[in-house]
């Protein structure tokens, strides 16, 4: 589903990325993502020319991040996952993860994380939670969840459920910050969350719902049930949604 992803996917507030590369003050040093996918956040931090190692486990996701980065000639793809990537002697002012940290072994994330940076380096991971601004959308969409037993749908939430503080979730990985303390070797621990309104049309929307794992694992024809469910529901309110997008940042640096 690479080409899916792609297309379907949110990106990331250009304001997280200027804030991310104010804290970590690269100078020289090169940056290194985990899990960059397709490049959703790589594209916004290479085109502010920042050297990037971008790390992707999935060989299709490397294919179409190669091809999105292809202009810019400070970009390196590793195929391959990050526990096994070995930095070869380098250290990285930037460690950088969007929406993929989660991913990574819990038992191993911060030693690998440590031993990739150089002394002061940063660590930067974020995700994007969205809720429905509709809340009479938002009712219906859940009756057509509740039919089909999907649970955490990127329209699970109204968006009047989500404050102001970052990692302020529902069906999303943990928030990182207390799991970095216990680690005890980052300082400087920092969190941020950017709102924006975001506008999907139902073709696009589904496309984005297509792309998740919860409805990939579906047998066919019950997932184009529930996909076709939606798409009415969303048509039946204008034609799409809207949500409001928020990008939750949470920074550290090596001590």
């Amino acid at each position: 589903m690479a080409e899916l992803y792609d297309a379907a996917r949110p990106g990331y507030a250009d304001p997280l990325v200027a804030d991310v590369l104010a804290y970590a003050a690269l100078g020289e040093r090169e940056a290194v993502e985990v899990g960059a996918g397709t490049g959703k956040a790589t594209v916004p931090f290479a085109a502010a020319g920042t050297p990037l190692v971008c790390i992707e486990p999935d060989p299709r996701m490397a294919e179409v991040l190669r091809r999105n980065t292809s202009r810019y000639p400070g970009v390196r793809v590793h195929s391959g996952g990050f526990e096994e990537w070995q930095p070869g002697g380098r250290r990285f002012g930037l460690l950088f993860a969007a929406t993929s940290w989660h991913w990574v072994d819990p038992e191993r994330r911060w030693g690998l994380a440590r031993d990739a940076l150089a002394p002061g380096g940063a660590v930067a991971l974020f995700w994007n939670p969205q809720g429905v601004r509709d809340p009479r959308l938002h009712a219906a969409l859940a009756e057509v969840d509740a039919r089909h037993g999907i649970d955490h749908a990127p329209h699970g939430e109204p968006a009047s459920s989500y404050g102001d503080v970052p990692g302020d979730w529902a069906g999303l990985p943990g928030w990182p910050e207390e799991e970095c303390r216990r680690d005890g070797r980052f300082t400087q621990l920092r969190a941020v969350r950017y709102r924006q309104v975001q506008q999907y049309d139902t073709g696009r929307y589904l496309g984005y719902l297509a792309s998740l794992s919860r409805y990939r694992v579906l047998p066919p024809d019950r997932r184009g049930q529930v996909l076709a469910e939606t798409g009415r529901v969303l048509d039946a309110h204008g034609g799409g949604i809207e949500m409001d997008h928020f990008s939750d940042l949470f920074l550290a640096r090596v001590g």
